[in-house]
């Protein structure tokens, strides 16, 4: 039991345990988007662009 309270002392209370659990929440974050990213490709694969979808970098101005 004592190692777990140690465990817990150093990813709360130390700055290489903060960094940690930082840059763990990040990767884990980053492996749910890839997974949702991959369902929603499967699901809408045939999808194809139409004038009512819009882009969020809108590369295609047709003002010019």
């Amino acid at each position: 039991m004592d190692q777990a309270s140690n465990f817990v002392y150093w990813l709360f209370n130390t700055r290489m345990g903060v960094v940690a659990l930082v840059l763990g929440g990040v990767v884990l974050f980053v492996i749910i988007a890839f997974i949702l990213e991959r369902r929603t490709r499967q699901v809408y694969k045939n999808h194809e662009k139409t004038e009512d979808d819009w882009d969020l970098f809108d590369d295609d101005d047709e003002e010019d």
